[in-house]
């Protein structure tokens, strides 16, 4: 694979990538928001499934963009 293929399939996978993120923790926020519970026990739900998602996005897009730079 040259280093033009290289890019275009990083940054095919970081629009990918991206787009599950954000797809999963839309999921995740209807599916918590759907319990009987009250906002104050489903708030820090709420918050650390947030940064677990985004946490996890940001350390593949930061492998992701490792590789490229040795692309």
């Amino acid at each position: 694979m040259n280093n033009e293929q290289k890019k275009i399939m990083i940054l095919w996978l970081k629009r990918a990538l991206g787009f599950t993120a954000i797809s999963l923790w839309l999921t995740i926020i209807y599916t918590i928001s759907q319990s009987s519970a009250p906002f104050r026990e489903q708030a820090p739900y709420c918050m650390i499934s947030t940064m677990m998602i985004f946490a996890v996005l940001s350390m593949v897009f930061k492998g992701l963009e490792y590789w490229e730079k040795k692309a």
